[in-house]
């Protein structure tokens, strides 16, 4: 069976976040060890999912965590 688009799926791991966005994977997760209870996330257990959406809005006024060049 295929592996789902990232972009058709509303909930995304840490590692599938840090790929579909281009994300720097040190700040990304700092975010996330810092972050608890935000917009973005849902739990599962004692795992931290990111809803794609929610997320695509959170980084339009944090660009920073985003890779350079």
């Amino acid at each position: 069976m295929a592996r789902p688009n990232l972009a058709e799926k509303d909930i995304l791991n840490p590692s599938e976040a840090i790929d579909y966005f281009i994300l720097s994977r040190r700040k990304f997760y700092d975010l996330l060890k810092n972050m608890d209870g935000e917009d973005f996330l849902a739990y599962y257990g004692e795992r931290k999912l990111v809803l794609r959406v929610a997320f695509e809005k959170y980084l339009l006024h944090h660009p920073e965590l985003r890779r350079r060049g």
